[in-house]
């Protein structure tokens, strides 16, 4: 729908995209009087990006036990058992993978929990983060 006022065409609009619109005095027959008038300005939408991604990557070293790395995937990394034990074969075999991929404050948290839960339990299993 349309709308017609003073010759110009312009779209209709709600009341809460209207802008009010201050126009100058009219001159003659009325003389002082202000006239308002509504005219709609297309609102602007913001460009929304994704935040970048980072990977979570667990280091082999040859102290750590191989149920140790299965339990820290199972327990932070929510992994199925069978899933688990591909991904320490995995890191075991070829010295480092890639554990998940997260928005830079997950993946930091993710790093921080492993690291401090393979210290309180006296090994040196190293995890780390890079961007994706």
């Amino acid at each position: 729908m349309q709308l017609r006022h003073m010759g110009i065409i312009a779209p209709a609009i709600s009341a809460r995209e209207a802008t009010p619109v201050l126009l100058p005095p009219r001159m003659g027959a009325g003389g002082d009087s202000e006239e308002t008038v509504t005219t709609a300005l297309p609102k602007p939408r913001p460009k929304t990006a994704r935040p970048p991604m980072y990977k979570v990557l667990l280091l082999n070293d040859d102290f750590t036990p191989m149920e140790f790395v299965v339990l820290v995937l199972e327990r932070f990394f929510h992994m199925p058992h069978a899933r688990a034990v591909e991904v320490m074969l995995t890191v075991h075999r070829k010295g480092v993978a890639v554990v998940g991929v997260y928005t830079y404050e997950i993946a930091e948290t993710k790093v921080a929990q492993v690291m401090e839960f393979a210290r309180r339990h006296q090994h040196p299993l190293q995890c780390t983060m890079e961007r994706e």
